[in-house]
């Protein structure tokens, strides 16, 4: 079984569900590194950010695919981010700040062997 690089909780998986009802399928998401809209996941309409060579696919959440630039990654990689839901407002681009919820960035360490595994799987 392939460890995945990013979770989300239950909560995560609702909220995702409701914010495609009432958006669309479409969305994706982007780890914020920092400054204005704070260190957390932002949930995107599809397309709606630019998508580069400078940023790392890490997965899909509730459908949706998850990226984080390649220089945060660099930090991260030995982390998996585990997407919760917390009630407050988050980053104002993202599109569950609305709903009085914010997308919460957690992370526990890989052990050593699901190093091993995600180190294996890239080669």
């Amino acid at each position: 079984m392939m460890v995945d690089k990013v979770t989300a909780t239950e909560a995560t998986l609702e909220l995702i569900e409701f914010l495609k009802k009432k958006h669309g399928n479409e969305l994706m998401f982007h780890q914020s590194g920092g400054c204005c809209d704070n260190s957390a996941a932002n949930c995107y309409l599809s397309g709606e950010l630019t998508i580069g060579p400078g940023d790392e696919y890490l997965g899909a959440i509730g459908g949706c695919p998850f990226y984080m630039s390649k220089s945060q990654y660099e930090y991260w990689k030995h982390t998996q981010l585990i997407i919760d839901v917390i009630d407050g407002h988050g980053g104002t681009f993202s599109l569950e700040g609305p709903e009085g919820k914010a997308f919460h960035t957690r992370s526990r360490v890989f052990t050593d062997e699901e190093l091993a595994e995600l180190s294996s799987a890239k080669n």
